[in-house]
This record gives structure tokens, C-alpha cells and sequence, in this order.
């Protein structure tokens, strides 16, 4: 005959609570800080608040704000990667643009969630959101601005905060990272055209067959040029992994919304199609017919 409680140990009562005495866990924070004291829970668990009645509004607003967090980090690793570049610590800038990459394939897994959306769910909140949109994340224009994708019409939705558009326009004059890796080409002495060395950074990056020969040198003889070959293949990874979130956006969008204008004003879908074809690191690509 057998007990409710037979078998395994671990299953008997009170094993768990004489776990945790065992193991001296501490459970008074009363003069300590918590774990929900040093990441300040109460303010980011607090920062929901849907306008409509609609179920589905709070799954809206924290896929937007949790891709908000990752773009913080992301912004975080990029600027410093670029600095890295600059001052010649190359070892931390990889270790830096690798993680931009990991950062990227959870940003593509929240357009997956976003993505149980209905229509119909969509409609019921959306006349509640108004004119905003993720087209006026500044963030996310810093993100562009850094990896080279410069556009100064995109200054403008950032106009009426001057906090925010003083770090967009920051971003916007300051050389990319794809600016001081051409840089760390030509001071390893790679022959690098010199109006991609210095030229007007708020200019959007155009392709050129000098810089195009220039990457071919160093992966025509990788074991020679081990860090420039390494450096271009973690921007490689960066614009793979952003492409396939441009993807994710535009499949989610018109998943959610068919071929309606965003909220924001563009043709939503339309506009996110055009963005595919926008290449932050033309040559990297280019390169690889010609090897």
C-alpha cells in the first residue's frame, strides 16, 4: 500500500522550504537591497498603461518597450565598439559586435510574439494609439545614424524634445562604424580612398570600388589581415542579423495590418519594403562575388 507521498524524496513535504534553510538563502531585505530594488521593478513593471479596453494592448506595449530595453544595450555596445575601433582595442570591439548580433536575434524573436496579434485585436486598439509609432523611435534612428544609415530628414520627429533630438543629431555628425573600420583599414596600411577617410559624416555612405578593393586585400589573405578579416565578418553578421529584423517587421506588419498606413504616416508596408533594400556595408557584401 502506498502513501500520497511515496517516492521520490524530494517530493516529500517541507523538502523544498529545508532546501532553501540548507542553503542559507537570505529572505530578509528589510536592510539590504532586493533584486527587485536594484533593478527598480516597481518603475518598469509600472510603465504599462493601455488607453483602450482592448486584452491584447498590453502585449503591443511591452513587445515596443522590451525592444526599447534591447536597443538601449544594443546602442550601448555599438558606441562603444566604435570607440574601441578608433583607439585601436580591437579585441573588445569583437567581443562588443558580437554581442550586437545576439542582441539582434531577440529583437527578431519580439516581432514573433507581436505576431499572435489578429487583425481584428490590432483594430480594436489602434485608434487609440494615434500619430505614435516605432518610425519615432530615437533610438532606433541612433541605431540607423551609427551603422551608417544617415538621413536628416529624420532629425524632424525628434524636433519638439531637445534632449532627444541632441542625441539623435549626435549620432547623426558623428562617424559610423562603418566609418572607423575604414579608418583602422587604411592605418594597417591598406590603400583605402581617401575621401571615405574624411569627408562630411551627416552624408549617407556610398559604395565605392576603392573601398571595395581595399576589403578584397584582406580577405584575399585573411591570415595576414586576421583582425580586419575578423572585423569585417562581425559587420557581416551585424547586417544579417538586421536584415532578417527588417524581414520580421515587414512580415509582422503586414501580417497584422495587410497594406494599411501606419500609423505613422508611411504606406507601412510599402515603406518597410524599400527599407530591405538598404545596405549599411555595401563593399562587405560586394566583395564576395569577386574572391
Amino acid at each position: 500500500m502506498t502513501t500520497e507521498h511515496s517516492g521520490c524524496p524530494m517530493n516529500s513535504p517541507g523538502r523544498t522550504e529545508s532546501i532553501v534553510k540548507e542553503e542559507r538563502a537570505q529572505l530578509d531585505f528589510s536592510q539590504s537591497m532586493s533584486y527587485g530594488d536594484y533593478l527598480h521593478l516597481d518603475q518598469i513593471l509600472t510603465a504599462q498603461h493601455p488607453l483602450s479596453p482592448a486584452h491584447d494592448e498590453m502585449l503591443f506595449i511591452i513587445q515596443h518597450q522590451t525592444s526599447e530595453l534591447w536597443m538601449k544595450l544594443m546602442l550601448h555596445e555599438v558606441r562603444a565598439a566604435t570607440a574601441a575601433i578608433a583607439s585601436g582595442t580591437r579585441a573588445d570591439a569583437f567581443k562588443m559586435l558580437a554581442r550586437v548580433s545576439r542582441i539582434m536575434e531577440q529583437l527578431v524573436s519580439a516581432w514573433t510574439v507581436l505576431s499572435t496579434m489578429t487583425p481584428p485585436e490590432y483594430t480594436a486598439m489602434r485608434p487609440y494609439l494615434a500619430s505614435s509609432s516605432g518610425f519615432q523611435s530615437y533610438q532606433y534612428r541612433c541605431i540607423e545614424f551609427s551603422l551608417g544609415n544617415k538621413n536628416a530628414a529624420m532629425l524632424q520627429p525628434h524636433a519638439h524634445r531637445p534632449d532627444l533630438l541632441a542625441q539623435v543629431e549626435a549620432a547623426w555628425r558623428s562617424p559610423s562604424l562603418y566609418d572607423v573600420s575604414l579608418q583602422l583599414l587604411a592605418r594597417e596600411g591598406i590603400e583605402v580612398p581617401a575621401d571615405r577617410l574624411e569627408r562630411d559624416w551627416t552624408q549617407p555612405y556610398e559604395a565605392s570600388e576603392g573601398v571595395k578593393q581595399a576589403w578584397i586585400t584582406v580577405y584575399r589573405d585573411p591570415h595576414q589581415h586576421w583582425d580586419l578579416y575578423q572585423l569585417g565578418e562581425k559587420l557581416a553578421d551585424i547586417e544579417d542579423a538586421f536584415r532578417l529584423w527588417r524581414f520580421r517587421h515587414l512580415t509582422t506588419v503586414e501580417r497584422v495590418i495587410g497594406f494599411k498606413r501606419g500609423t505613422g504616416g508611411t504606406g507601412g508596408v510599402s515603406y518597410l519594403r524599400k527599407m530591405l533594400d538598404v545596405v549599411l556595408f555595401p563593399e562587405i557584401w560586394a566583395l564576395r562575388t569577386e574572391l
